[in-house]
C-alpha cells in the first residue's frame, strides 16, 4: 500500500484496520472476538459441501477450518462425508437437551487446538437455565490464550483479499467529495496531493480503481464521488471522525460510533465469501442499521411496501 495510510486520520485508520477483523463475540458463543478474517474457519456440518472450497486460487483456508456438528446428526450416522472426529470435526453441543440426550463419550475430550489434531472431540456452549437453577456448559477454547474454536465461515477472506480491500477503501475514503476540507488543513497540502494520486494509481494497477465498476455497485456517484450505497447520498470525510447524534434521554458518554461505517453491498451469507473488493463502501451508520444482514434490494423492497402502506407517493 502506498505509504501505510500516513495521511489518514487517525480515527479513519482505525476505521480501515478494523475492516480486516471478525465482528465482535463474547464468551458465552464459540467465535472467536475480533480477530483476522483469515483465522481458522468455524463451518456448520450442513453447510460443509458449499462452504468447503475457500475462495483462493488453491481451495485452501489460510488457517484451516473445523466442522462443527450437531450431536443429533453425529449419533444419528455413521457416514460424515469423509471428515475425522479430532481431526476436522467436532460435535457442537448447543442446548442442554442435546447434552443429556447425547452426552460425549467417556473417553472424549474437549477440543484444545485450531490445527490438527485438535486435542478433542467436542466443545459445548450451553447457556444457563435460572428457572430451573442449572449453570451454564462451556467446554473447549475457554482458556484466556485459547478464547473462541475459529470465526463464522462467512466472514473469512485471506490476507492478500484484507490488503486490498483496505486499499479500495482508503482510495474511497478519499474520494469524498468534501475532502478538500481536510487537504487545505493537511500541514502539506501539496505533498498529500501527491498521495493521494499515487494511491489511486497503486488501486489502478491492482485493479481496484474501476469507476465505472465501483459506480455499478453503489459505490461512487458518476462523479467518482463516494455514496452511501443505501441512500445515495454523497459521504462526508468529515462524518467518518463525528459521533453520531444521540437522542435526548439516551446519551452514552463514552459512544465510539460515528457517521460512517463500513458497509457490504451484497450482505454477508453462507456459502458465499462477500468481504471481497467492490462489494464494500461506506455508509451511513443508521442506513447500515436499516439494511442490516438483508441486504440493500430487500431492503428497498421493504421500504417501498413502507410507503405503499402508509400511502405516501414518490417521484
Amino acid at each position: 500500500m502506498a505509504k501505510k495510510l500516513i495521511y489518514l486520520p487517525q480515527l479513519v485508520r482505525t476505521k480501515i484496520y478494523k475492516t480486516g477483523q471478525t465482528r465482535g463475540a463474547d464468551d458465552d458463543v464459540i467465535y472467536q472476538n475480533r480477530v483476522g478474517r483469515n483465522s481458522t474457519v468455524l463451518i456448520p456440518y450442513e453447510d460443509y459441501e458449499i462452504c468447503k472450497q475457500a475462495p483462493s486460487e488453491n481451495g485452501q483456508y489460510e488457517n484451516g477450518f473445523i466442522v462443527l456438528i450437531r450431536p443429533e446428526d453425529y449419533f444419528n450416522s455413521s457416514s460424515h462425508k469423509g471428515l475425522k472426529l479430532g481431526k476436522n470435526m467436532l460435535v457442537f453441543y448447543e442446548t442442554r437437551e442435546q447434552w443429556v440426550k447425547y452426552p460425549p463419550l467417556k473417553k472424549w475430550e474437549a477440543a484444545t487446538s485450531r490445527k490438527t489434531p485438535l486435542g478433542g472431540e467436542y466443545v459445548a456452549r450451553i447457556p444457563a437455565t435460572t428457572s430451573e437453577g442449572q449453570s451454564k456448559i462451556v467446554k473447549g477454547f475457554c482458556t484466556s490464550l485459547m478464547k473462541g474454536a475459529g470465526i463464522r465461515v462467512y466472514e473469512y477472506s485471506t490476507q492478500q483479499n484484507n490488503n486490498n480491500c483496505k486499499l479500495q477503501l482508503e482510495v474511497l475514503f478519499w474520494s469524498c467529495k468534501d475532502i478538500e476540507e481536510l487537504i487545505k488543513d493537511a500541514e502539506n497540502p501539496s505533498a498529500l496531493r501527491n498521495y493521494i494520486i499515487e494511491l489511486k494509481n497503486e488501486a489502478k494497477e491492482k485493479g481496484l480503481y474501476n469507476r465505472k465498476e465501483l459506480e455499478q455497485a453503489r459505490i461512487v456517484d458518476a462523479d467518482g464521488y463516494t455514496i452511501c450505497p443505501l441512500c445515495l447520498q454523497h459521504i462526508s470525510a468529515i462524518g467518518f471522525c463525528r459521533k453520531i447524534q444521540q437522542a435526548e434521554g439516551r446519551v452514552v458518554p463514552d459512544l465510539t460510533v460515528t457517521e460512517v461505517s463500513l458497509f457490504h453491498i451484497r450482505e454477508l451469507r453462507t456459502g458465499e465469501f462477500n468481504h471481497r473488493p467492490y462489494n464494500l463502501g461506506w455508509g451511513h451508520h443508521h442506513c447500515n442499521v436499516v439494511v442490516k444482514d438483508s441486504g440493500i434490494e430487500p431492503t428497498l423492497d421493504w421500504m417501498r411496501r413502507v410507503l405503499i402502506t402508509n400511502n405516501i407517493k414518490t417521484l
